[in-house]
């Protein structure tokens, strides 16, 4: 690795919600993702920490500044690779009330994987590299 290429430890991506109850069910009951901290103001959550391993997924209530019809995830998909059992993890998120956009299927490059939408429109690819 060249001197100036960045050698990332870590990554996070924080997600911007137009109901911040709405996701943290999402994220928690219907993936597994456990809190880690919460930020509140007056008493209503603003921001939480997700995590699930090693990764973090940050969700902020919006304030609508930029209005609240804006648009969110165009263009960005998350994956979130895993050793588990996929047809497990989909079934779970179904039994919490998540829409599935498609069933678990074998992905091109031999994965096995299914995918969804969360309610602000993130697309997410939940993925086992061992197609499994």
């Amino acid at each position: 690795m060249s001197e100036t290429a960045i050698d990332v430890q870590e990554f996070n991506i924080a997600l911007t919600c137009s109901d911040i109850q709405k996701s943290i069910h999402f994220y928690t009951v219907g993936l597994g993702l456990e809190i880690v901290r919460t930020v509140e103001n007056e008493g209503k959550v603003q921001f939480v920490m997700l995590k699930a391993g090693p990764a973090q997924i940050g969700l902020g209530q919006d304030d609508f500044a930029k209005g609240k019809d804006r648009s969110k995830g165009a263009g960005l998909r998350v994956w979130l690779n895993t050793t588990q059992d996929i047809v497990g993890l989909a079934n779970r998120a179904t039994a919490a009330g998540l829409k599935l956009d498609g069933a678990p299927e074998p992905l091109p490059w031999g994965s096995m994987g299914f995918q969804l939408t969360d309610p602000d429109g993130f697309k997410l690819t939940v993925s086992n590299p061992r197609g499994k």
